[in-house]
């Protein structure tokens, strides 16, 4: 009877905590359907870099860049199992992004959370750092030995290459508590954003993601600074893996070159029209790209034509903004025959006229007799 009496006190007990268990667990929604990528926006990578297979998101790793949710969390709790198919893989988790790459890199504005395996230092770790990035700012709950603004992890509890990981992020009032595996090990508090995006990372290896789901929580209304920027409809230009969408002359072979995240050219393209154009025509735009050169600056004008050339305007205050050797972002506006330029958050041709340009054409990465990048080239289209 005795021994009854404790099964049967047991099995109570046990409902109770299944029962509080799932009563705690209230609130939270699905992030990732386990069917498609509904929900979530392919940032600047090629349509094969995140796919979704047997109920995972797959990540190739290639090329490097994110997929970003649709809308913007401010509070919430983030729960997500990820596993590296081969040792040394490196990916990330970014809370509170920016909706595009930061200029001169694949990468947003964000707090990332860290997700790499096999690589450990005493500056670095892959068992749960978190570190602001390509603006973000934060203050690690623990000093770093190097004075970084990275939090590295309390206990090392990550599983290796193969096997399933479990983050639980609470991200609220702008701090982040990441457990790995059921214990909190790092985190961060005072960062900015506190608002934005949630992504995954693809950076050079084959990753998985699974049963992603989010709570929201109350707001804790944010200044206006410490929001990301809300998302347009910019779509991405460049896949990183080829050069899908762009007119392929024979003559560009082997000069026009998909490197990654970079777009190459070695200045030396055999074709008699040596710039390299888009299969789509477009015709009121906003175009976002970064441009870098290698070597001297030999020719600082605008590094796109337009579908019937570009004008010869504002040279010199390009040239004075333009900084070679160094990633400079340019955002063009045409609207019917006006064009404005801002270059590195300067405006240097404003409201200029067109002449001679068609309602409509291709865009064009302008040739130069020498080395010349290309980096997150995004276009949104205008009515």
């Amino acid at each position: 009877m005795r021994v009854t009496r404790l099964l049967v006190f047991g099995l109570v007990a046990g409902l109770a905590l299944s029962s509080a268990a799932v009563a705690g667990e209230a609130g939270f929604v699905p992030l990732f359907n386990g069917k498609d990528l509904s929900g979530w926006v392919r940032v600047n990578c090629a349509p094969e870099t995140f796919t979704v297979r047997d109920g995972l998101i797959h990540c190739t790793g290639v090329p490097t860049g994110v997929l970003r949710t649709d809308k913007q969390y401010e509070n919430f709790i983030l729960e997500i199992e990820w596993r590296h198919m081969r040792p040394g893989g490196n990916a990330g988790l970014f809370a509170w992004s920016d909706p595009l790459t930061a200029p001169g890199v694949p990468f947003t504005r964000s707090i990332e959370i860290q997700i790499l395996d096999g690589r450990n230092t005493e500056n670095y770790t892959s068992h749960g750092d978190i570190f602001s990035i390509h603006g973000s700012t934060m203050k690690p709950d623990r000093p770093h030995p190097a004075g970084w603004k990275r939090c590295l992890p309390s206990e090392r509890r990550c599983k290796p290459a193969g096997r399933w990981n479990h983050y639980r992020l609470v991200c609220n009032d702008g701090t982040i508590k990441l457990a790995v595996n059921g214990e909190v090990v790092s985190g961060a508090s005072e960062c900015n954003y506190r608002k934005g995006y949630i992504c995954l990372e693809s950076e050079g290896s084959e990753v998985h993601f699974r049963n992603i789901r989010i709570k929201q929580l109350s707001s804790t209304n944010p200044k206006p600074e410490e929001i990301a920027k809300t998302a347009q409809d910019f779509t991405s230009l460049y896949t990183g893996v080829d050069l899908a969408g762009w007119k392929q002359d024979p003559g560009h072979e082997g000069h026009w070159q998909a490197k990654n995240w970079i777009l190459n050219y070695d200045g030396k393209s055999q074709a008699e029209d040596k710039n390299l154009r888009t299969e789509k025509d477009y015709g009121n735009f906003v175009l976002i790209f970064d441009c870098r050169l290698p070597g001297k600056a030999a020719d600082c004008g605008l590094p796109i034509v337009l579908a019937n050339g570009t004008p010869d305007i504002g040279n010199r205050a390009i040239a004075e903004q333009f900084q070679t050797g160094r990633w400079n972002r340019f955002v063009v506006t045409r609207q019917g025959d006006r064009l404005t330029l801002e270059l590195n958050g300067h405006v240097v041709i404003a409201n200029a006229r067109l002449s001679g340009v068609p309602p409509r054409g291709p865009i064009a990465l302008r040739h130069v007799a020498g080395p010349i990048q290309f980096a997150n080239l995004f276009i949104m289209e205008l009515h």
